[in-house]
């Protein structure tokens, strides 16, 4: 059997996205920009998919802005929010765990002359609305936290936070990574105090090179691409037609059923956890003291005392079972993960962590196969590790 548990990695596209793309590339594939009817019908998906996303997030399809996916989402709302705002302060509040798309946009704007707060998250990688209270200065212009961390599955409280900061300041902006969030959780931005909102496609089923922004009616701020001008300026460059199709279809997929699909990953996550538990040395990260429900619902960071994750990585693969050694974003830099220290990861489980992720395709049945897998090989890595 292979089990596919990398689903915070990428997920396989629902077949309807496969379906869809495929008359766009091969029927309908004029330009958008172009007034003749190839390029109306090709405009039309983009509004379809555009309104798909704006009934979901109870907003106007204006304030979607379509990406290559959840890396260009972060740098556009970061960048691009900070650059349009700078006379109001060049101060940022973020956190230790956010992803690398976050905080490298950051560390680019720090060398342009704005001060960036990162904050501690506590043992189960949750900051605090009141921490990010007291971080709050004259000059802070944006704040940007991750609603669902990638490696660990921690959730922040983003309500709080966003309802707080309108309260304290209301000259700031909030940006909220949802790249793990969205599908996950029902989210209406605006509820929530959200001023920007990065997604990603292939998260929820969508293709590869696709997502979208959300940029509440209001919010200042520059593009970061340009050229001719396609959504309204924001994002020149021809829009990915075919990808965006998708992204309409996957959109409104992931989010039939809803409450039940969520319901099923909660009962998968329990399902793992309670599997690999009453195996000797394992650490679940990131768990104690809240409850599953408090955690996203599709993440499970697993700590193997005596052996190293690439080790783990690799010997589960050959049972067909298939998972992270932490953020793929970032699998070409081998450094031990910031997030694990962030929440105080014993130092010998740093290098021995493993992700395991699912999506609503995953079974309980590839669950207890991993599981299984897991008992069998763990023995015999730790008794090579020995010798």
């Amino acid at each position: 059997m292979e089990v596919y548990l990398d689903n915070a990695a990428t997920t396989p596209v629902f077949p309807e996205v496969k379906e869809i793309m495929g008359k766009v590339m091969e029927e309908d594939f004029g330009n958008p920009s172009s007034r003749h009817t190839k390029g109306i019908v090709a405009e039309q998906y983009i509004k379809e998919a555009a309104e798909i996303i704006a009934e979901r997030l109870k907003c106007q399809p204006k304030e979607i802005i379509f990406t290559s996916g959840g890396t260009e989402s972060n740098n556009m709302a970061l960048i691009g929010t900070a650059l349009a705002n700078q006379r109001a302060g060049k101060h940022i509040i973020t956190t230790r765990i956010e992803h690398a798309s976050v905080h490298e946009p950051l560390a680019y704007l720090e060398e342009m002359g704005y001060e960036v707060t990162y904050l501690p998250v506590d043992s189960t990688g949750r900051v605090s609305a009141e921490s990010v209270k007291q971080a709050l200065r004259e000059d802070t212009v944006l704040v940007s936290v991750i609603f669902v961390n990638n490696e660990i599955g921690s959730a922040a409280p983003i309500a709080k936070i966003g309802e707080m900061l309108h309260r304290e300041k209301t000259d700031l902006f909030f940006h909220v990574d949802a790249i793990q969030a969205f599908g996950k959780y029902k989210i209406v931005p605006k509820r929530l105090g959200i001023d920007l909102m990065s997604v990603s496609g292939h998260k929820i089923h969508g293709a590869k090179g696709t997502g979208f922004l959300y940029v509440r009616d209001g919010v200042k701020i520059r593009p970061i691409l340009f050229g001719g001008g396609q959504q309204r300026g924001m994002r020149s460059g021809t829009e990915n037609v075919p990808g965006i199709a998708g992204l309409g279809v996957a959109v409104k997929k992931i989010y039939q059923d809803h409450t039940e699909k969520t319901e099923t990953l909660y009962q998968l996550k329990k399902r793992l956890i309670e599997g690999l538990q009453q195996y000797e040395g394992v650490t679940v990260h990131g768990i104690d003291g809240v409850s599953l429900e408090e955690t996203a619902p599709h993440i499970v960071s697993v700590g193997f005392a005596s052996v190293k994750s690439e080790v783990m990585l690799h010997a589960l693969a050959q049972e067909g079972v298939f998972v992270s050694s932490g953020s793929a974003c970032s699998s070409n830099h081998p450094e031990l993960s910031g997030t694990l220290q962030a929440i105080g990861v014993q130092e010998d489980l740093l290098d021995a962590t493993l992700r395991f992720s699912f999506s609503v395709l995953t079974t309980k049945e590839q669950i207890s196969h991993a599981v299984e897998a897991v008992g069998k090989v763990l023995p015999v890595l730790r008794r090579f590790t020995r010798r």
